[in-house]
């Protein structure tokens, strides 16, 4: 950027656990790249340690470009009448009682602020704060965009029912103008349909207000929901609503590289990799935030023993990793830990987690839906076996199974409710990991995305004609 053009300023607010924050400091360094500022305003105290060292590592990364301000939270009066027990809810909540903060913040920063990019959970109490400002308003939407137009319909179905909760006007399946395939009530986020959770609560507050925004960024492509995408921006879903640009796949950046004390534990993983041959091992992981159940633990690694195949297994017994450690040979026992170990590797650290997809040896990833792992899984060309265990996970399961990159046992139901018995894993592995068309369909689309994402592709299109556009309002 020559000194004679305008600056493009953005500020980005993050949200809560890392699902939020890898999306959010992605797209920001997307926008970096294309020498655009940005000011990162950070909820603090954060939940986790994987939060605060993220944000550490992205702003050190960017020395010249990025400035950071805290947004110091004001405590809940009384946690109990939120109804929730989460602590990454409970943060939303109260990050969105304090975003009125955000004024003096936004109000004296420079060069002028063209845009403000904030996290999908602080719509309603944003959205008048921003019009006030006179500035444009985004958001960043960190599921796929099937699951985006269920949010945005979601307002058309309140207006037909006024004053009742969606567990009662959501029938068996919901329609959603211009996809082809409804949505289940099954696939619907179980909290969604808990009358007065705070879930409930943030949907209904902030669907109506979706028509307010100046865009959505979105973690996709076309080639993976070209149907969603297109009823979205021909306002097929809802009338009025605000371009939703697909600027995915968001991939890992260097900032994210695990810190000095986890390398010892990724050396450890790629050495013990090294030893496999291609497409032999099996990656599993349920996420950076979901639990695997005591329940559960017992018949998964059952199943893992029993698939045949060799496995890397990341577990995690505790929501926040600020709470105390527990050993898995404590839940196991000693002597199914033995057999675990012959056939597989077990890591209870934060992994870096496209460093192992991208691995020769990975053959198949068992995960839980989340987006984010299912854009990285993608973009490295692996196979999926999508085991949904709350919250849109569902929705965004069965995009795998459309695009035809993996496999959804639909019958296994919510990971965070139901035990699946030891057999049932180790034949839905079998599954992923024989069936030659789930490879060749994760090759194309593996090609698609990076078509997606390289120089030319939608992606950079996309920013670019967003980054003249605010040029122009200098």
């Amino acid at each position: 950027m020559s000194d004679s053009e305008p600056i493009v300023h953005l500020a980005f607010l993050t949200s809560a656990g890392m699902g939020h924050l890898n999306p959010c400091l992605r797209i920001a360094a997307l926008f970096l790249k294309h020498g655009c500022r940005v000011t990162l305003i950070t909820p603090k105290p954060t939940v986790s340690h994987a939060e605060s060292n993220l944000i550490s590592r992205f702003c050190s990364s960017f020395p010249n470009q990025v400035t950071q301000i805290d947004l110091n939270l004001i405590p809940l009066d009384d946690p109990n009448n939120v109804n929730t027990n989460d602590p990454f809810w409970l943060q939303y909540e109260t990050i969105r009682r304090s975003v009125h903060l955000v004024v003096p913040i936004l109000s004296s920063l420079t060069p002028t602020l063209l845009a403000f990019i904030f996290d999908v959970s602080l719509i309603s109490p944003l959205v008048p704060i921003i019009e006030k400002l006179s500035c444009p308003s985004y958001i960043y939407f960190i599921a796929p965009a099937r699951m985006f137009s269920f949010f945005a319909h979601l307002s058309v179905l309140a207006a037909s029912n006024p004053g009742a909760n969606p567990s009662s006007f959501i029938g068996d399946v919901v329609n959603i103008p211009g996809i082809s395939s409804p949505i289940p009530r099954s696939s619907i986020p179980p909290l969604l349909i808990q009358p007065n959770s705070l879930f409930e609560n943030i949907f209904m507050e902030d669907s109506p207000k979706l028509t307010k925004l100046n865009g959505v960024f979105i973690n996709t492509f076309e080639q993976i929901e070209a149907e969603a995408l297109a009823a979205l921006n021909e306002g097929k879903v809802v009338k009025g609503l605000p371009p939703v640009y697909d600027v995915g796949p968001l991939m890992a950046c260097e900032f994210e590289k695990v810190d000095q004390g986890k390398e010892g534990c990724m050396r450890s993983i790629m050495k013990w990799l090294d030893e496999h041959h291609k497409g032999s091992v099996v990656y599993v992981c349920l996420g950076n935030r979901t639990t695997t159940r005591r329940e559960q633990i017992k018949d998964m690694a059952l199943g893992l023993i029993e698939c045949g195949y060799s496995f890397l297994w990341v577990v995690k017994l505790k929501v926040v990793d600020r709470e105390e450690e527990e050993d898995l040979e404590d839940v196991l026992g000693s002597e199914m830990m033995n057999k675990v170990r012959e056939k597989g590797m077990i890591v209870k650290e934060f992994v870096n987690q496209m460093e192992i997809l991208g691995h020769h040896a990975i053959g198949g990833f068992v995960n839980h839906g989340g987006w984010n792992s299912i854009m990285e899984a993608v973009w490295q060309g692996v196979p999926i076996l999508s085991w949904a265990q709350n919250g849109d996970q569902k929705i965004a399961s069965k995009v795998v199974n459309m695009s035809g990159v993996g496999v959804w046992p639909e019958e296994w139901g919510w990971g965070a409710e139901e035990v699946v018995k030891g057999e049932k894993i180790a034949k839905g592995i079998k599954e992923m990991m024989s069936n030659e068309s789930l490879r060749v369909k994760a090759r194309e689309m593996k090609e698609a995305a990076r078509n997606a994402l390289g120089v030319g592709g939608s992606c950079e299109v996309i920013l670019q004609r967003q980054i003249e556009k605010w040029k122009k309002n200098v």
